[in-house]
């Protein structure tokens, strides 16, 4: 087994500065240099850069010597080896560190086609004295990151016929070329030919066995990276598949030395066999579409038969194979027994009739070796399984030869050095089963890693030793783990058709289950569809070994099996599986249980072959450990079938999002301003607060409104848009293009009145209050059209509020649609749903799905048998109404019983009264009827009684009939309403009724995106629909997670139904988390799909104006936006022109130095913590409770998990249970904090030797975006302040003073405004001892003070002199008389009691009173 990655430790701070290339770097390149020396450069080259030591690589990259020297002084004239050499090396480093690194070539981008041009000559380097091994291995992976980071070619060729004519169109331009110019060109042509023939002598080079040099081997391995990369994208693969063919790479591989290598050819056959299955991919490499598995058919057969036609025509020997059927040779045991005993020669001849290979001359010997020849010819024409049958016969739940294997799964030390066999996530896809496929092997081992993380805790717990007679003893115990008693397989049933795995594998678990009774009752707890794992350990350490964490845990636990299981349910006392229902479960007697789970019947049937073939034993037999894990964190299977049946399903995506998600065609094609169905007329509802908040909403629009009359011209308003052609139309110039532009720029408002809804107050509609911004009206606008909205929103910019008015306007402008909305978190869908409830949508048509819905701040349940019970209930009160109709007009019997008697009802005795009042009242002959008839003639006065008189104003005909029709539209949706809920009548059980309001009833679903992946089977299955989908958070999202949502319906005759999708989210923030660094770095697994489309240039809606924070925190991180502002509340609202009580500067860095001699630990990997830190931010939020800050108000932050229970800690040893202090509203790490904010915000960075993952900016922007008031930061300044990608931050908070300046005497709130001086002394804290003194002295001072204030709550019974006299003790040396014309303290706090007592303990009197008291206790 490979013995553990080593972390690698990254230099500290006084390391830097001591070492010399620091020294350097601040001679010769740091920004204040004036003149940089380039024979320098050699001698960094071959001293640092040359050993490739990344320790001193870091150190380079760290002190800039790409942006301010390589870069800054390339040019053609002094290109050199040690110079291209240092630019790639940098360049490497700077993708393994995972910061930007083309940023830097934007300065000066016409030196780089010269210097591409030298790294192609330079990679194909015949002479080591040129190029070592090494040097070229170095310059693959930089042409590696090349070819990742293009967006996209910008010409693609989309049918083949048309590439003869290229290749004319290419041969003509040659001609006309020089002869140098020609030269260089077929040279650039070739190169990709030269490398690989530059790969194969190296491959050839490695002998089978004895010493082999490691950089041949890295070389081939980067090598083959490359080859898989240019494979994986559509504009390189269509070429380059072809080169690779012909020069038979992949068989030359598999008959290398190499590959033979068990050690060292490990991870190159793992990277082969991802070429070898992207070079067989089942797609048309021109037109790039996806192949069937009849077209795949076809092309197999065509070569199969190719092949029999020439073995018939020329070669005699090969009759029986050319006259066979195909299904009867096309196998590898086939082909080989007919070609196997052909000759060399014989078999060259075959291979040049099939243009594999150029033809042999007569007499003429081949060059080839046979095994090369005859594999070359098999390997061409076996038959292969498809990709979707390697899927379907893959075992889901990983074993123990996934889980440890370093090259699939690295550990949690993965440096970024080495490549990996891991798929990438790219910014292009070949086809959707390819975006698919790579996306679920990555799940499946992100899944795989936490999994190994949990054995590798729970079983060493456990401390499974050897016992004296041979077995295993267990000297330990887990909470998530326990030892098997027995295990049975009780079921095997026969497979499907087609198939040769089981239908359904079944087994029988039992424990012992005596432990305490909340972890009896976890494990009681185990739901139908959990997954646990079973493990068999055989240890080979003797009783009492201690675990040591440096060692290999599997060869030191003696671990040797790992399967999956799932639950089925708990065995009652007869044997039978307790169903999961609304009866209590039965009580069991007894420690003893016994679980029905799950086998994966894949995982079995390769298991039970495997025993049969080789005559292994049966891994079902030696199970010895039953593991389960969090039920948060144990999903990953469901989410994995789901991926799996998408790509066994038809995955139909609407046809103007499939190029967009691949990442080809035009960006820009699904903006709604290009889709042909853009939508002329739209109505805005309340989106608009006046005429004029439209106006400034669409600058640069001539504003048309229908009425002229100003008071007319009043919200609602419906806004006609010019819509363009169609496409591809050629503008004619005429005369009348002026026009045209006018009228493209002129919108036409008609304002419209809501019609009467009812006489009653709750008929009114609820309306926004929130003036939008223009862009976040464009915003509302492009959601409201057809096509995908992508809508970029920096912090407190309002993206929920612009979510919920896009919700509000589909709502009302499409009643028959149905709008999905999906976020990452319940904590985003809670804050969504509480503010749609605000407006006007009818409460029944909103749906919550998933867990979390008991988080909403409101009595009203939205998951679905909460509004199954909200059905019922409004569905007895409207019969009610009915019944109280029915009493007002005198109708006999009982017609509100069911929704159908009350249809009846409407129907004969409402609508007739209705039709002959309006025959009544109505227009006759032009002439308006008299006024008071339109009361007098109401049939409904004695229903409306109750309503707010009188109900007609009596002024004029046309308002009295508009409130009569509003009293009439109310009643009529009293039935509307009840005929809907008659289903409900109809069918009986809950979860029939449930699925009726999620598939009929409810028109807004909301759902996690975990949910969505979860349950896509069941929503499919029962036939759900939508046409809109809205996604909050989409930064945040997992690729494949976003996906998803996309297809939780059936398709409508091939098409998918999907009208929009509009995407809510900044990418500039944090991306969604990966645990493993592997995955995250080299698979680049983080990206999300909302970050992908921006990359490939899909067109956004930036948000400019934030509304959350002061103007100066914004500048903190508004940098990173475009045209940031802010709102002008900003400006003009008290909170934010009112300076933070108790210190100087609303904004500060305080920088922290060691404490005891020590900066930040690592009690475990990772888990960073700061002494230090911790105290002073602690000290810093007492001191702040101390000045009448409110506690909730204010957060603690820290960018380490191990730094926040930390400072957790040092809270509950400090203050966490004093009542004059309390606890913050939270202590927790940055990334959770996302999405939130508070008032006031502390936030500790933690690190002192290295800048850690806040190097990575999108973590800087949500640390700096979180407070609305104040932000105080704890570092080592000197650490983060030389760190260029946080240059723009930090360089604001270095220009203020770096010690802690507070005010102690002002207390909270202040009038003093921000910025200014304040009127009492300042105070500096030079560090952590002697601000936790200051508090502690503070604190006592404000404890003994609260003895003078009890003195308030005897101001009823006692004036202030009678205390003092009765009480005289805290007035001990003070006079209430004092020296004449000059208040003593003591009768300064006598008039001020006075003043409370008749006055009341108010906010001012009170924090009035606390400064007496402190001033009265110092002196």
């Amino acid at each position: 087994e490979p013995a553990p990655a080593e972390k690698i430790v990254a230099p500290t701070v006084s390391q830097i500065n001591a070492e010399f290339v620091t020294q350097l770097a601040h001679r010769y390149w740091a920004p204040h240099v004036q003149k940089s020396l380039f024979y320098f450069l050699c001698f960094i080259y071959v001293f640092f850069l040359l050993r490739f030591a990344i320790r001193k690589i870091m150190l380079l990259e760290f002190s800039q010597y790409l942006e301010n020297y390589l870069w800054m002084n390339y040019s053609s004239e002094v290109s050199s080896k040690a110079y291209l050499m240092s630019i790639c090396c940098m360049v490497n480093e700077k993708f393994r560190e995972n910061v930007p690194a083309w940023e830097t070539f934007k300065k000066k981008p016409e030196h780089f086609p010269y210097f591409f041009k030298c790294i192609l000559k330079a990679s194909l380097a015949e002479k080591e004295s040129e190029f070592s091994l090494h040097e070229q291995t170095v310059l693959l992976l930089f042409l590696d990151h090349c070819f990742n980071s293009l967006a996209r070619l910008e010409q693609e060729l989309k049918k083949t016929p048309k590439l003869k004519k290229f290749w004319n169109l290419i041969k003509k331009n040659d001609e006309k070329m020089d002869e140098k110019t020609r030269i260089q060109a077929y040279q650039e042509r070739r190169f990709l030919s030269q490398l690989i023939q530059k790969f194969l002598s190296v491959l050839k080079s490695i002998p089978v066995s004895g010493p082999v040099s490691m950089d041949q081997v890295h070389y081939c391995e980067r090598f083959i990276e490359l080859t898989i990369d240019l494979e994986a994208l559509l504009p390189t693969r269509r070429w380059f598949n072809t080169v690779l063919d012909d020069s038979h790479l992949v068989v030359h591989c598999y008959l290398s030395n190499l590959a033979k290598r068990e050690k060292e050819g490990h991870l190159f056959c793992q990277l082969l066999d991802m070429l070898k299955f992207y070079t067989g991919f089942e797609i048309n490499d021109q037109t790039g579409n996806a192949l069937t598995a009849n077209e795949m058919t076809t092309i197999h057969y065509d070569r199969i038969t190719s092949l029999q036609r020439a073995a018939f025509a020329h070669f005699p020997e090969l009759y029986d194979f050319a006259l066979s059927n195909v299904a009867a040779v096309d196998t590898r045991d086939s082909l080989l027994t007919f070609f196997g005993p052909l000759s060399s020669n014989t078999l060259h001849q075959v291979a040049s009739y099939l243009c594999l290979l150029p033809t042999l001359q007569e007499g003429e010997d081949t060059s080839y070796e046979k095994e090369l020849l005859l594999e070359l010819l098999v390997s061409r024409h076996e038959r292969r399984i498809s990709q979707i049958q390697q899927l379907n016969q893959m075992p889901l739940y990983p074993t123990e030869k996934i889980i440890w294997d370093e090259n699939i799964v690295p550990t949690e030390y993965y440096s970024g050095e080495g490549c990996l066999a891991l798929p990438k996530l790219n910014l292009q896809f070949l086809t959707l089963h390819d975006y698919l496929l790579r996306n679920f092997n990555l799940f499946r081992l992100e899944s795989t890693y936490e999994i190994r993380q949990d054995i590798e805790d729970s079983v060493s717990r456990m401390k499974p030793w050897l016992s004296e007679y041979g077995g295993v003893v267990f000297g330990g115990w887990a909470r998530m783990a326990q030892p098997i008693v027995s295990f049975t397989v009780v079921e095997v049933a026969k497979p499907n058709i087609g198939e040769n795995w089981p239908m359904r594998v079944r087994a029988d678990v039992t424990i012992n289950l005596n432990v305490r009774d909340n972890i009896k009752d976890e494990w009681e707890g185990l739901r139908k569809h959990d997954v646990c794992f079973l493990i068999t350990v055989r240890p080979t350490q003797p009783y009492g070994t201690k675990f040591d964490r440096r060692r290999p845990f599997v060869e030191q636990i003696g671990l040797v099996y790992v399967r999956g299981c799932e639950i089925q349910g708990m065995l009652d006392d007869k044997g039978r599986v307790i169903e999961e229902g609304p009866e209590p479960k039965p009580r069991l007697k007894g420690d003893s249980r016994t679980y029905r789970v799950f086998l994966d019947p894949n995982q079995y049937q390769q298991d039970m072959t495997n025993t049969i073939q080789n005559r292994t034993e049966d891994v079902y037999e030696t199970f010895n450990i039953i593991m389960r894990r969090k039920p948060k964190e144990n999903n990953f299977k469901a989410v994995l079938e789901t991926i799996r049946n998408l790509m066994n399903t038809d995955c139909v995506v609407p046809h103007w999002l499939h190029d967009i998600i691949l990442g080809y065609g035009d960006p820009s094609s699904a903006h709604y301003s290009k889709m042909p169905n853009q939508i002329a007329s739209l109505d805005f509802n309340d989106t608009f607060l006046s005429i004029d908040h439209l106006k400034a909403s669409f600058p640069g629009y001539n504003i048309k409104v229908t009425v002229d009359n100003p008071a007319l011209q009043i919200p609602p308003f419906r806004i006609t848009f010019p819509v363009r052609g169609g496409k591809g139309k050629k503008r004619k110039e005429e005369d009348g293009n002026e026009a045209k532009t006018e009228e493209a720029k002129t919108l036409v408002v008609e304002p419209h009145i809501i019609p009467n809804r009812g006489p009653y107050p709750y008929n009114q509609p609820k309306r926004n209050t929130i003036p939008f911004t223009h862009t976040q009206i464009e915003a509302i606008r492009a959601g409201m059209q057809p096509g995908l909205t992508m809508v970029v929103g920096p912090p407190g910019t309002g993206k929920t509020d612009v979510a919920v008015q896009i919700i509000s306007n589909l709502y009302h402008n499409f009643p028959e649609q149905r709008t999905l909305i999906v976020t990452h978190s319940n904590q985003a869908l809670n804050q969504l749903f509480e503010k749609i409830m605000a407006l006007d949508i009818d409460e029944r048509h909103l749906l919550r799905l998933g867990h979390g819905e008991e988080e909403l701040e409101t009595e009203k349940d939205f998951s679905r048998y909460g509004r199954v019970n909200y059905v019922l209930a409004r569905r007895l009160e409207l019969l009610r109404e009915v019944g109280r109709l029915q009493e007002s007009l005198g109708v006999p019997g009982d017609v509100s019983y069911t929704c159908e008697t009350a249809g009846h009802f409407f129907l004969y005795q409402v609508m007739s009264r209705w039709e002959e009042y309006i025959s009544k009242v109505k227009v006759k002959g032009g002439k308006l009827p008299d006024v008071a008839e339109v009361s007098s003639f109401f049939p409904f006065h004695q229903y409306f009684a109750n309503a707010p008189q009188p109900i007609f104003k009596g002024k004029s005909y046309d308002e009295d009939m508009e409130i009569a029709e509003g009293c009439f539209r109310h009643i009529k949706k009293i039935f509307t309403q009840l005929e809907e809920f008659r289903a409900f009548e109809l069918l009986r059980s809950g979860l029939d009724r449930s699925k009726y309001l999620l598939v009929k009833e409810a028109k807004i679903i909301a759902m996690t995106c975990t949910h969505a992946a979860l349950k896509r089977h069941d929503l499919v299955e029962l036939g759900f629909k939508y046409d809109n989908i809205l996604m909050e958070e989409s930064a945040q999202i997992l690729e494949i997670e976003t996906f998803i949502p996309l297809l939780l319906q059936n398709p409508q005759d091939g098409f998918s139904r999907l009208k929009r999708w509009i995407m809510i989210g900044d990418h500039h923030q944090l991306p969604p988390v990966i645990k493993n660094m592997a995955f995250q770095k080299y698979s680049n697994m983080e990206q999300s799909l909302f970050t992908r489309f921006v990359r490939v240039g899909v067109p956004t809606v930036d948000l400019d104006a934030q509304g959350r924070a002061r103007a100066s925190l914004c500048n903190l991180y508004n940098w990173r936006y475009k045209n940031l502002g802010n709102l002008p509340h900003v400006q003009l609202l008290p909170e934010f022109r009112t300076a933070n009580a108790g210190f100087l500067y609303d904004f500060q860095l305080i920088n922290v130095e060691d404490f005891n001699g020590v900066g930040e630990s690592e009690p475990n990997p990772y888990f960073y913590q700061n002494l230090g830190e911790a105290e002073y931010v602690v000290a810093l939020f007492m001191y702040m409770c101390l000045l009448g800050y409110p506690a909730d108000k204010i957060s603690i932050l820290t960018t380490y998990n191990g730094q926040k229970h930390l400072i957790r800690d040092v809270i509950n040893q400090r203050c966490g249970n004093n009542p004059m202090i309390g606890r913050p509203n939270k202590v927790t790490t940055v990334d959770r904090f996302q999405g939130q904010q508070n008032d006031y915000i502390l936030l500790s960075l933690v690190r002192t030797k290295a800048v850690g993952h806040l190097r990575d900016v999108r973590r800087l922007v949500v640390a700096m975006s979180r407070a609305r008031l104040g932000l105080y930061i704890f570092a080592r300044v000197s650490l983060f302040h030389n760190c260029f990608e946080l240059t723009p931050a930090f360089s604001q908070l270095t220009a203020r003073p770096l010690h802690l300046h507070i005010v102690p005497t002002e207390y909270y709130p202040t009038a003093r405004q921000n910025g200014e001086r304040p009127p009492h002394q300042i105070h500096v804290i030079k560090n952590m001892p002697q601000m936790a003194n200051f508090v502690y002295n503070m604190y006592m001072h404000m404890i003994q003070s609260t003895r003078h204030y009890r003195i308030i709550e005897s101001m009823s019974r006692k004036g202030p002199k009678q205390i003092i006299e009765s009480d005289p003790l805290p007035w001990a040396g003070m006079s209430t008389g004092g020296v004449k014309g000059r208040k003593t303290p003591a009768r300064c706090l006598s008039s001020l009691l006075l003043k409370i007592s008749r006055e009341g303990e108010s906010t001012t009197s009170l924090g009035s009173l606390f400064q007496a008291l402190a001033t009265l206790t110092v002196k």
